[in-house]
């Protein structure tokens, strides 16, 4: 008898039908069956689901002799069900990974509940992932399991069956079935939460819910949007059966009517000729089972006049005059940003009529959260060598918190804003400042760039798919440049032929590697505290680049379970991901949104990487570096790279997500072989890297003294992770000082 029956009803997905099934058979908890019901759908559907049964026997093929509907293929699938709890999904979704491992540790914990509720993600066709907004419903404080009266706000989570456990025993002593028709759901959902002797709840998305673009059931016009009316009737016929249940008919009223106006609000689901005759009938069903539902908001209180007296036309008028109300009022907006604009726009034409302030800088980071990256370690460097100058740094409102004490916070676009531009002495940016500065005689700009280039850049990117620059804006941006920070020879011969221009490039090593250097055990193991990460973890920083051509590099949740129960994966997606790199959990913890990627990088032990420039900053620390570089011909098709990083890598190469798992879990992650190539990858990237970088941009800059400090090579010691309580092999060994040389400007 396995543990989980997975009961998956499929009719004309054969595009989605494939990955439904494989997220249920790779799953890293394998006690289960997949019974896959072919509802005679006309297209390949039956054929994938044999493929499926002819090479895993886990997987039982159900054909029905014609076509039932998603209700009574569902039934079919119980009937062949075998398993202790039954589990539900819909053809054209998928279970998150390992979602099955965390239901039957819920299970187990909870002493086996009636009905485990868990969390669902809707995945857009455009590739958003947007977690349902009612998932405070299933926090797991408190006494479980309960019964439905304990936490009634369950009523109020989507009414479907696919983001339930069922015990099976429970579901055949209910006699519990699917009905017939549209919303099929609704009469399932209900009568299974109120007549649950135990429920409990599991705060975790399990469910992908596919949000097709077109096809899907509920957004196709049609007459049998009227079947929501049998559905209800089913449901309170449930209820009349079981006085103990009639505490739920006012909740239950209330239920029906908001979903009576959803099904009648939509305009992808009625036929239009049929709206009118829809509300009357809803108008019906309001007096049948009216029932004092307890006070309401306004806005819910006026849907239900209109269905207690079916005002179509009225309802009609009134969606008019609010349609019209929102064009008026984005008018409105759109005026008084176009009259804020105007006036902003001379503001800055007066402040730039205004002295230069030699006691002003102007700090900010393309891709960081708030305080961070090169013009962040800048920043600090002025404030510690140039105190007499005033910095600030322009971040939005959300990020104001995360500032050091003494650095003002300006917000974009805000009058404050153009007053520094214009007025500011100096400017400190790893990007592109604001296309509208017009770059004052007196003022210094600094460009960072955000890190060592691997990847193609500049002028390097033209004629690239999807990366063709600007040339024109990309040059006039080049020409506001007065110095440009380099890490090295190699990164100053490569942006000097990318952004070639009339700057001075500084090539004093890397401003973002300084916090390396000056580090101490104590700083990771107070990072990791604020992580909540055990003291005894080996912890795993996966910082991939940014790809146009696909979104999850890595499946995060079996290379952590596969590499081992002390292993936790901190997951950081590139600037401008949409979303998490994979679903948070034990061992994968997304920390995309943290202020600051130096504190990850000292809470970890190890970076997995890619092409990104982060890996040169990173062999400061002297710690492992392995590379992934699973799509590196797709990767330099599509970006170009100037260099075959698998030719001189800072640590252990990986071609596919086995390799990775395979490299820690041999321990080649952190051997010898993997501490020679970091020491010589250092030595070509980072030979300037000593800890004070920042100080000699700005002595240079700011002071005058381009030629103090000099670069100190026996300064550079290794920042070890903290000391583990057991032992555990060597990251590595720290590479002999080369020989002093001094630091000069390059053109």
């Amino acid at each position: 008898m396995p543990r989980f029956s997975v009961i998956v009803p499929a009719y004309k997905v054969q595009a989605y039908l494939h990955e439904c099934l494989e997220s249920v058979l790779t799953q890293s908890y394998p006690d289960l069956e997949l019974i896959a019901v072919d509802d005679c759908s006309p297209d390949a559907c039956g054929a994938i689901i044999d493929e499926f049964a002819a090479r895993d026997p886990r997987v039982r093929a159900v054909h029905l002799p014609r076509n039932r509907g998603l209700g009574p293929a569902r039934n079919a699938g119980m009937a062949e069900a075998t398993g202790d709890y039954l589990l539900f999904l819909d053809s054209d979704d998928t279970l998150t990974p390992d979602s099955l491992q965390a239901i039957a540790g819920r299970l187990k914990e909870t002493g086996e509940p009636d009905v485990l509720v868990y969390d669902y993600a809707r995945t857009f066709w455009t590739g958003e992932t947007v977690r349902n907004q009612a998932a405070a419903h299933l926090a797991e404080e408190g006494p479980a399991p309960f019964r439905l009266t304990d936490r009634p706000g369950l009523l109020g989570l989507l009414m479907v069956a696919w983001n339930k456990a069922y015990r099976r025993e429970f579901v055949e002593a209910e006699e519990l079935v699917f009905p017939t028709g549209y919303y099929e759901d609704t009469p399932w959902t209900y009568p299974v939460l109120m007549s649950a002797g135990s429920i409990a709840t599991l705060d975790r998305v399990c469910v992908h819910y596919r949000q097709r673009r077109h096809g899907g059931i509920l957004g196709t016009v049609s007459p049998r949007h009227f079947d929501v009316f049998e559905q209800y009737d089913r449901v309170f016929a449930y209820v009349d059966k079981r006085p103990e249940l009639a505490r739920w008919r006012p909740l239950l009223f209330r239920r029906m009517v908001d979903h009576l106006v959803v099904v009648f609000a939509r305009r992808d689901r009625l036929p239009r000729h049929s709206r009118a005759e829809f509300l009357r009938k809803a108008r019906t069903y309001y007096r049948r089972y009216h029932c004092p539902a307890g006070p309401l908001p306004p806005r819910v209180r006026l849907h239900h006049a209109l269905v207690r007296m079916g005002l179509h036309r009225t309802y009609h008028v009134l969606r008019c005059t609010a349609a019209v109300l929102r064009r008026a009022a984005r008018t409105a907006v759109r005026l008084r940003r176009a009259l804020r604009a105007g006036a902003l726009r001379l503001h800055y034409r007066v402040q730039r009529c205004l002295p230069v302030r030699a006691d002003r800088a102007v700090f900010a980071a393309h891709g960081v959260p708030a305080h961070g990256c090169h013009p962040g370690a800048l920043e600090r460097a002025f404030r510690a060598h140039a105190p007499h100058i005033r910095t600030a740094w322009v971040t939005g409102a959300g990020e104001r918190d995360a500032l050091p004490s003494g650095v003002r916070p300006l917000r974009p676009d805000s009058a404050a804003y153009w007053t520094a531009l214009a007025r500011s002495r100096y400017l400190v940016h790893n990007a592109a400042f604001d296309r509208r500065l017009v770059k004052r005689p007196g003022q210094v700009l600094v460009q960072t760039r955000r890190g060592t280039p691997f990847q193609r850049t500049g002028l390097d990117l033209r004629g690239r798919p999807g990366a063709d620059p600007d040339v024109d804006g990309l040059l006039a941006d080049v020409d506001t440049w007065d110095y440009l920070v380099s890490p090295s020879r190699y990164a100053t011969l490569t942006w000097e032929r990318a952004f070639p221009g009339a700057y001075t490039v500084l090539e004093y090593g890397s401003p973002r590697a300084d916090v390396f250097r000056r580090a101490t055990p104590a700083d990771t193991v107070r990072v990791r505290g604020e992580l909540d990460v055990p003291e005894d973890a080996v912890v795993i920083l996966y910082a991939p680049t940014a790809r146009a051509y696909r979104r999850a590099p890595v499946d995060l949740h079996r290379v952590a379970c596969r590499m081992g129960p002390r292993h936790i994966v901190l997951a950081r997606a590139p600037h401008g991901h949409d979303g998490p790199l994979a679903a948070a959990s034990d061992r994968v913890l997304d920390v995309t949104g943290h202020r600051s990627v130096e504190e990850l990088c000292l809470a970890s032990d190890a970076l997995v990487t890619d092409y990104s420039s982060l890996m040169a900053d990173y062999v400061c620390l002297d710690r492992p570096v392995v590379l992934l570089t699973d799509d590196w011909e797709a990767h330099e098709a599509v970006r170009g790279t100037y260099l075959d990083l698998r030719a001189c890598p800072p640590g252990a190469v990986a071609r596919g997500e086995d390799e990775l798992i395979d490299i820690f879990t041999s321990g080649h992650w952190r051997g010898s072989r993997s501490a020679e190539l970091r020491a010589a990858f250092r030595r070509r990237f980072c030979p300037h890297d000593d800890g004070r970088a920042a100080e000699r941009v700005v002595r240079h800059v700011v002071l005058g003294e381009p030629d103090s400090p000099p670069v100190v090579p026996s300064a550079r010691r290794p920042v070890p992770p903290p000391a583990e309580p057991r032992p555990r092999a060597p990251l590595g060994v720290v590479p002999r000082p080369a020989s002093p040389r001094t630091v000069t400007e390059s053109r």
